[in-house]
């Protein structure tokens, strides 16, 4: 098949956001035209399905956040996984937030506006009552200084790169055109306009109407192509502008693979249990040698991982300390010599598990060493931008909350193809920043929360 030299709606890159978006685009064209065809949806990309971050992420699909706009934003991507788990590779096994006194009050209000969109969840409070409830879980659980437990009865997990090749199925049944190994170099402007008329790319032009920015963490390389702002004003809760902000930082994603039978992770039941994710206060020990490796809040997850072939998870991620202009994303991930998890991660971290579960005691032995880490390109506030620029550039902007967000590709389709504002993404238009109006931040070491 030839190379299209014309295409109504070009999508640019083939992770979740971005076939995402092509399916659901597709599908509410079908449903406008029943007749018609859809073969004027093509999607990009330089690499290959699934190449980049939502090929490596851990999947974990949860509602667990702070802030009221991305609770109700996960619920509905909660509801898309359930639609059809089999196809997203989609474990419905639950998510449990596991928090020191600390954090008690922000989990507590997580809690309360679960119960008022209709999110199933258990929260149990104090010290005596939370050990109690994790171990009628883990028999083997230990964890000192936990105050609350929030137990989400949805959510669960997915299996990365298999997840993204079920979306490319749906969108190529509705006649949606995959194209790899095409890198986009430019963006072709009309006359006396601001509007993306063609993406030039590595095999010619594509002639368009409206462009899909869904690159994940190469967002920044396009949203310099389109020359929009590097740095820019925020406006704080107290009215204060702060002028010359960075619009994009990076972090350093840490995550790994303990090299054991997942079914090591099963409950007292002998089930699989729900992803735990334990963010703590109390001093963490080595499990080597007993040494102090930290007092500061420290936070990890895990999960039994049949795709990942052991317990995967992680911890929190760090920001790199150098301009973005200077972050070089490419070879991405594993690829990358420069950000890739080490001994001290893999120390920490299964330090972490033992310090939660005694069965991973002496575990350290068995963590996976192939190469796993990566970047994430986070928004001057950590939170998803979703908007239009350039008058026809729909960007998705998810700061590395993405792979969980399914069903921002709907809502952005809806916004397209209807021409109107939805209300899960109007709070996470880029002109927050300016009017303050900014998303509520809680006490987790975890940038996303």
């Amino acid at each position: 098949m030839s190379f299209p030299t014309k295409a109504k709606y070009v999508v640019i890159g083939t992770g979740i956001h971005g076939l995402s978006t092509a399916w659901h685009l597709a599908e509410g064209l079908k449903k406008k035209n029943s007749n018609g065809s859809n073969n004027d949806i093509v999607v990009i990309d330089k690499g290959g399905i699934a190449s980049g971050a939502s090929g490596i992420a851990c999947g974990v699909v949860r509602n667990n956040y702070f802030q009221p706009a991305m609770r109700e934003l996960m619920a509905h991507s909660v509801e898309v996984w359930e639609s059809d788990p089999k196809a997203f590779h989609y474990h419905p096994i639950g998510y449990m937030q596991i928090s020191p006194e600390s954090m008690r009050k922000d989990i507590t209000t997580i809690y309360e506006q679960q119960k008022a969109i209709g999110y199933e969840s258990t929260f149990v409070e104090g010290q005596k009552d939370s050990m109690n409830y994790m171990k009628n879980i883990f028999d083997d659980w230990q964890a000192k200084g936990i105050t609350s437990v929030l137990h989400e009865k949805r959510g669960g997990y997915a299996n990365n790169s298999a997840s993204i090749y079920g979306l490319a199925d749906k969108a190529e049944s509705f006649g949606v055109r995959i194209i790899t190994g095409t890198e986009v170099t430019g963006f072709k402007k009309g006359n006396n306009s601001k509007a993306v008329t063609g993406v030039i790319t590595s095999k010619g032009t594509i002639d368009c109407e409206q462009v899909i920015v869904a690159a994940g963490p190469w967002v920044k390389s396009f949203w310099d192509m389109l020359e929009l702002p590097k740095k820019i004003s925020i406006k704080d809760e107290k009215g204060n502008t702060h002028k010359d902000y960075p619009m994009w930082i990076y972090w350093f994603l840490q995550e790994g693979v303990l090299g054991v039978d997942p079914n090591l992770l099963k409950d007292n039941d002998g089930k699989m249990p729900p992803v735990i994710h334990v963010d703590s206060d109390a001093h963490l020990f080595s499990n080597v040698d007993g040494s102090l490796i930290t007092d500061k809040m420290w936070g990890i997850y895990y999960k039994p991982d049949f795709n990942f072939k052991g317990v995967q998870g992680g911890t929190a991620p760090y920001k790199l300390n150098k301009p973005a202009d200077e972050v070089k994303v490419d070879p991405y991930g594993p690829a990358s010599q420069d950000y890739l998890t080490g001994d001290e991660f893999a120390h920490m971290w299964t330090s972490a598990l033992a310090h939660c579960q005694k069965r991973f005691e002496g575990k350290i032995n068995v963590f996976d060493k192939e190469p796993s880490g990566g970047l994430g390109c986070f928004t001057a506030d950590s939170f998803p931008v979703f908007d239009r620029f350039c008058e026809n550039v729909y960007i998705i902007a998810d700061s590395n909350h993405g792979y969980k967000m399914i069903g921002v590709g709907k809502l952005v389709a809806e916004e397209i193809l209807e021409n109107k504002e939805t209300k899960l993404l109007k709070p996470f238009r880029f002109n927050r920043y300016a009017k303050g109006e900014l998303h509520p931040t809680s006490h987790s070491p975890f940038p996303w929360s």
